[in-house]
């Protein structure tokens, strides 16, 4: 119990006290949700990513293992949440929203600080989070893009449109200069690392923006089967699949951890901007991020324990 409370208490409630800043913040002064958004994604995002692969010391093999097991756990959550919504019969729209809300999670402005502060800075267990974020970012501006506006019917623009985001290429030069053993100069590292470590503070007051004026309710059953598969039933899978693969030690508890982040800001963005049911789309990143508080908690504890 007491290692449950001190989890909590040095992990999860630093990142709540830096979203519930974001909120008042946002609630005070009506911050610039669409620059704020900006800055992270084409400033930001783009730094931390370079610099992490960059600097990353893992092996092209533990990259690729990586990979593999993201999407081979996005792949399984979606067929899950497919399932359960062909159960609760949602239509074409809201089953999109709802399989979204499940196979993205917050791998960046969530997942980054938990990692930062579980790992306590490790390189190693951050490179595995950035991998991961790369992911997630990809899908989300590339399938959840596509997938939204082939309800509409246009898909070519959305392929399109994700090659002109920094994220990829910040990724692809981050993994060329670092296989190639391309040394920098500080007048470039300098300013790329200094716009890279204000991201957490940044990312965060941005997410309590985002929810702030978010209105939930609690008597829509899709968005409690949301937050079960997201926050429980991910995580268990991820659990089971390192385990018959016999993935331990800190490769293990950040692919873990990384898998039991609330829904992404993304996925409601996305929704928001095609109007594929945005309400619920915003209801479930706020509902899921607030419980994370407790599931996280709790998963945590599993990861650092278990492996």
């Amino acid at each position: 119990m007491l290692h449950l409370l001190h989890i909590f208490k040095d992990i999860i409630l630093p990142v709540f006290i830096l979203i519930a800043i974001g909120v008042i913040l946002q609630r005070k002064f009506r911050l610039d949700l669409y620059t704020l958004s900006k800055i992270s994604i084409y400033y930001l995002s783009p730094a931390l990513i370079f610099i992490k692969l960059y600097e990353s010391t893992f092996s092209p093999s533990i990259f690729f293992g990586v990979i593999f097991f993201s999407l081979s756990f996005i792949v399984i959550m979606y067929l899950v949440s497919s399932l359960t919504a062909k159960l609760l019969k949602l239509n074409k729209a809201k089953k999109l929203s709802y399989t979204n809300s499940v196979i993205f999670y917050n791998s960046a402005n969530f997942g980054i600080p938990v990692n930062d502060l579980v790992f306590k800075h490790d390189p190693f267990a951050m490179s595995i989070q950035i991998v991961v974020m790369a992911l997630q970012n990809t899908l989300v501006f590339s399938y959840g893009v596509i997938a939204m506006k082939s309800i509409k019917g246009s898909k070519l623009k959305a392929i399109l449109d994700y090659f002109k985001m920094p994220l990829f290429y910040a990724m692809i030069s981050g993994i060329l200069l670092n296989v190639f053993n391309v040394s920098l100069p500080d007048f470039l590292l300098t300013p790329i690392t200094y716009i890279s470590n204000s991201l957490i503070a940044v990312v965060l007051l941005t997410l309590g923006a985002q929810i702030a004026h978010i209105k939930i309710s609690f008597t829509n059953i899709s968005l409690y089967l949301s937050i079960i598969l997201r926050l429980l039933v991910g995580p268990g899978i991820a659990l089971a699949g390192l385990l018959i693969m016999g993935i331990d030690g800190i490769l293990a508890q950040a692919i873990l951890i990384s898998t039991a982040m609330p829904t992404a800001v993304n996925s409601s963005i996305i929704a928001q901007e095609y109007q594929n049911e945005p309400e619920f789309a915003a209801q479930t990143v706020i509902a899921s991020t607030l419980f994370s508080s407790l599931t996280l908690t709790f998963i945590i504890f599993v990861a650092l324990n278990v492996f």
